[in-house]
């Protein structure tokens, strides 16, 4: 355990034995709460009310990594707001009970959230999809698929919202060539995105990839059938991911979960891939038109030199928006992008 866990402990170690409530309605034999250390651990997996959380070795007894299936302490549920109160990818505090259970007793302050404003309720409230991610890698095919640009831009806007640092892979450059690749995918470098060139099938570009993944919680998306989980099966090869096990985040279909999971990687200390439900769900629905041009990061430079506050930038006279697109200073692409996202169309 480290000192600042340590220092956290034993603050809530002193918090606790104040407390003068009882620990449980249920009086069967629990372990006392004062006569054990708690575990400190990531939740990799939401199953209903209960959470997989993989506990470091520094914070079990024997030494050894667990993964320990949990609830969450009674208290917490009497304490949670409509927000969400565990989510996937959240550092937490447990209670081991036994071998492989324990119970949640506290949820470290998040550092950042992939969310949506939350289904069915009216009010302000926050339905976190993944907890504390660092970046999103959004994998694309250089052909077969080809690559649908209009997508990929709907994407860094969710990312943008969600503040959410991207990467773009390109994969299966095999096909084309990285020349070809980099004719379609540069201008995009030229924003600021960083791009990562890479063939899964000739191992390509794999040690970048692996650089780019180490130490931290990324989100992996992509339409179907680009490579996601053979890039992954690459830079983990006993990982053993079938073809399509890391969703397609543009799928039109049902989605059937929208819990997370966390895949550790076998480098670094703490490197994970996010496997996430379909990132449409999260949508456009909840961005306000007047804040769209703000996740196109080109347009930044021009948004407050329009003629007219409050322009769209789709038809007023005198936008600096469009200006900067007719002298090619904003690519016709992304604007023609920002339009349709703009008015609402696929």
């Amino acid at each position: 355990m480290s000192a600042v866990q340590r220092e956290d402990y034993h603050e809530y170690e002193a918090e606790f034995e104040d407390d003068p409530r009882p620990r449980r309605n249920d009086k069967k034999s629990r372990p006392k709460r004062a006569s054990q250390q708690l575990a400190h651990g990531i939740v990799i997996r939401a199953r209903g009310h209960h959470y997989d959380v993989e506990t470091t070795p520094a914070s079990e007894a024997d030494g050894a990594e667990h993964v320990r299936i949990c609830e969450v302490r009674g208290r917490l549920l009497q304490e949670r707001s409509r927000d969400t109160l565990v989510a996937v990818g959240d550092r937490v505090w447990v209670l081991p009970e036994g071998d492989n259970k324990g119970l949640i007793e506290r949820v470290d302050e998040r550092r950042s959230v992939l969310s949506r404003q939350h289904p069915g309720e009216s009010r302000p409230a926050e339905d976190v999809i993944l907890a504390n991610p660092d970046q999103a890698l959004v994998v694309f095919a250089a052909a077969k698929p080809e690559p649908h640009l209009r997508m990929l831009d709907r994407f860094l806007v969710i990312a943008e919202a969600n503040e959410l640092p991207a990467v773009i892979c390109v994969n299966k450059i095999e096909l084309t060539g990285e020349d070809a690749a980099r004719t379609i995918f540069g201008m995009y470098e030229r924003i600021g995105y960083p791009v990562l060139y890479t063939s899964a099938k000739l191992h390509t570009g794999i040690d970048a990839l692996r650089a780019m993944l180490t130490d931290r919680i990324t989100v992996v998306a992509g339409p179907s059938g680009v490579g996601k989980s053979s890039l992954i099966n690459v830079v983990h090869p006993t990982l053993h991911l079938r073809e399509g096990d890391l969703r397609d985040f543009m799928d039109k279909g049902r989605h059937t979960t929208r819990a997370a999971q966390l895949y550790r990687m076998p480098f670094g200390e703490a490197s994970y891939v996010a496997d996430t439900p379909g990132i449409r769900e999260l949508g456009l629905y909840e961005i306000d038109a007047a804040n769209l041009p703000f996740y196109f990061r080109e347009m930044a430079a021009y948004l407050h030199e329009c003629r007219y506050p409050g322009c769209t930038h789709d038809h007023e006279p005198e936008c600096a928006v469009r200006a900067a697109v007719a002298h090619g200073e904003i690519a016709e692409e992304r604007y023609a992008s920002y339009l349709r996202l703009l008015r609402g169309e696929e």
